[in-house]
């Protein structure tokens, strides 16, 4: 009886040693299977990366002959081309005539924007008033609607400013409304039983809730404006980077062409940052995968 005890507390001191290293790697393995998926610190400035190497790839296919000077001029031609209109006054004016009217544009539709999806999601009504008629409207696209705003508005900057609204206002819409229909309900459980007013359930509940889903329409704003901005200076304008492109393509400049393109491309990369450095310095609180 005591070989029988001995030969089983030896067998299950051997098991029980033999396993405490498989039960170390396994508690090992989800640690380094998490360390393993993130996607590590974030590196300065590397949205700048791709530019560069597109930038250099485009020098040195110049710098080799293997594209056309007339239809694809070298960076430095470009370079030197906006040098001399900046010198001659050209490209401020335009420059400050196209920021003012994105500015004014992006005023208005983010205001409208985010009026409108406070309204719709925040009241079964608003929301039976307002989604369907935003929804159309980004159903019929909003180029398109240029003729109709000529004839309303005349081919003044009014009818620029409209359009760019429109462009700014659904996607900040869109995406800010989204966000407040995905608040969980305990939340608003939770402020009932607390008591909280609307104004403070408003503060504290959904502005947080709704404040990523903002984010998010607010770059596709931003951008929205400037790709509207290039096709709207193209029609009736006598000022701006997009009536710059256009006279330059009467008389196939091509040169003139990319730096107004490269303009618009630094304006669009620069608003971006922007509103990406505002989202992490609101947004601090949260721990993502991008943080």
């Amino acid at each position: 009886m005591t070989a029988v005890s001995t030969s089983t507390s030896t067998s299950t001191s051997t098991t029980t040693t033999a396993a405490a290293p498989l039960a170390t790697e396994a508690r090992g393995t989800p640690r380094a299977r998490r360390r393993g998926l993130s996607p590590g610190r974030r590196l300065p400035a590397t949205r700048l990366i791709g530019p560069a190497l597109l930038l250099a790839l485009w020098a040195a296919a110049s710098a080799a002959g293997r594209l056309d000077p007339g239809a694809i001029p070298a960076p430095w031609t470009v370079v030197r081309t906006a040098g001399h209109l900046w010198s001659a006054g050209t490209l401020p004016t335009d420059i400050l005539t196209s920021l003012e009217r994105a500015a004014y544009g992006f005023a208005i539709g983010l205001t409208a924007g985010v009026v409108l999806a406070l309204a719709s999601g925040l009241s079964r009504v608003g929301e039976a008033l307002i989604d369907g008629t935003v929804n159309l409207n980004r159903a019929i696209p909003t180029l398109g609607l240029i003729p109709l705003f000529i004839l309303w508005l005349g081919i003044g900057e009014a009818f620029k400013i409209a359009i760019i609204a429109i462009v700014v206002y659904i996607p900040i819409y869109l995406n800010t409304h989204a966000a407040l229909s995905g608040i969980d309900s305990r939340f608003v459980e939770l402020a009932e039983v607390q008591g909280l007013s609307r104004l403070q359930f408003v503060r504290k509940i959904v502005v947080p809730g709704a404040l990523p889903g903002f984010f998010v329409g607010l770059r596709l704003g931003v951008t929205g404006s400037w790709l509207g901005l290039v096709v709207l200076e193209q029609i009736n304008a006598t000022s701006g980077l997009g009536y710059m492109m256009f006279q330059a393509q009467n008389y196939g400049q091509s040169d003139v062409i990319l730096v107004g393109l490269l303009v618009y491309g630094v304006f669009g990369l620069i608003s971006d940052s922007v509103v990406r450095l505002v989202e992490r310095r609101v947004l601090s609180w949260r721990r993502t995968l991008s943080s």
